[in-house]
């Protein structure tokens, strides 16, 4: 069961009130990126178990841990990235010399105090002295998370407060964000009475969302929306792009190149879904005016390869020309073996070259081109005519 206002939707119904009703009316489907997150935070969770709350037998965590392996989804990285996640949590401990702090994971904490029937499970809480650690794990590689004024993070929080707050004089919240494949990680310090206030300040907005009253606001945080498709406010602004008629002047201003290729790439995003959204229709019966659903391109397939293999052996074919050898690839040999073990067998074979210069958003982390460098760069090291 999930809140009408989660913890990790938080970001969205805070600038958008009404998309956590719209986002009712849709199917809640699991991605492969959010099972294989799921998968990776049952391993943390397990390693973390053993360390600071449950004494476990190498058998036992053997045991379990092999069960977790089984799963298709599992690889060699889980291991090492869940690994540092471990270490990280053992350098928040270990911070506090002379006591053992007090460690819950995967706990579920309430914070309706705040946002109505609202509630989330929190990776891992971490209290010393006067000292509150939320510590989130992301295990996704596309979309860098920040730690700084996270509503995520600040919700778990306001509900691990509440549920502890009788036992301990918590003062000081540390909220942490570990993302190990995208090498983030992230840090925001805040007082209880501060984060308590921003509690109080988000009431007002959060009884909207529960009612799915206001405006529709678009921005990053439609990203992940399941409404995102249909919603209009989303359609009304990406088909803004209309009003750039190349008419008069006859080029466009950087200016305007700047602002049409950000509208572009959620254009880009939106025809996608809106195009998903529209088969997933059509399949169900519905009519989606001048489309239709067909079979896509059909595929050959043998219902049994060894059976395959073994008449034509026997019609006197080679076995040796049945097999293809073909060496793996880097990023392949290195999801096989796992970043670690990758890397203190194969680093001196491996050559780095600078890839070639890309357009990004100016808040990407990477330091701007130098005029001189992007023009040398781009016309591949000879800039003579």
């Amino acid at each position: 069961m999930h809140a009408v206002l989660s913890a990790s939707s938080a970001h969205r119904w805070l600038e958008c009130t009404p998309s956590a009703r719209l986002e009712e009316q849709f199917d809640d489907s699991k991605s492969p990126s959010a099972a294989e997150g799921t998968l990776a935070h049952s391993i943390a969770e397990l390693k973390v178990t053993k360390y600071a709350i449950e004494p476990m037998s190498t058998r036992t965590f053997n045991s379990r841990y092999n069960k977790l392996k089984k799963s298709e989804l599992y690889i060699a990285d889980m291991d090492t990235d869940t690994e540092e996640y471990l270490d990280y949590i053992k350098e928040i401990m270990i911070s506090y010399k002379y006591i053992k702090p007090f460690v819950a994971v995967e706990k579920k904490v309430d914070f309706s105090k705040y946002v109505q029937d609202g509630f989330g499970t929190a990776d891992c809480i971490i209290i010393a002295n006067d000292d509150m650690h939320i510590v989130d794990l992301k295990y996704g590689k596309k979309n860098m998370v920040m730690a700084r004024e996270n509503p995520q993070l600040k919700l778990y929080a306001l509900g691990a407060i509440e549920e502890y707050s009788l036992f301990y004089n918590i003062q000081n919240v540390h909220l942490h964000i570990f993302q190990p494949r995208m090498n983030n990680i992230g840090q925001f310090d805040i007082s209880v009475s501060d984060l308590q206030n921003w509690g109080e300040s988000i009431k007002e907005i959060a009884q909207m969302a529960y009612m799915g009253i206001g405006n529709q606001v678009t921005g990053e945080h439609c990203r992940f929306c399941k409404a995102s498709a249909i919603c209009r406010a989303r359609a009304n602004e990406n088909l803004e792009l209309a009003k750039y008629e190349f008419k008069t002047p006859p080029l466009l201003t950087n200016d305007e190149v700047g602002a049409i290729l950000k509208q572009a790439e959620d254009l880009a995003d939106w025809a996608k879904k809106l195009k998903e959204y529209a088969l997933s229709e059509t399949l169900k019966g519905n009519s989606i005016q001048g489309w239709k659903a067909v079979a896509g391109r059909s595929t050959r397939a043998f219902t049994n390869i060894e059976d395959v293999f073994k008449r034509l052996i026997d019609s006197g074919i080679d076995e040796n020309m049945l097999y293809e050898k073909k060496p793996l690839t880097l990023t392949a040999i290195e999801t096989l073996l796992g970043k670690k073990e990758f890397e203190s067998k194969l680093s001196e074979f491996i050559t780095k070259s600078e890839g070639k210069p890309a357009l990004v958003d100016e808040n990407d982390k990477r330091p701007a081109l130098k005029k001189e460098s992007a023009i040398d760069e781009f016309l591949g090291g000879n800039n003579n005519e």
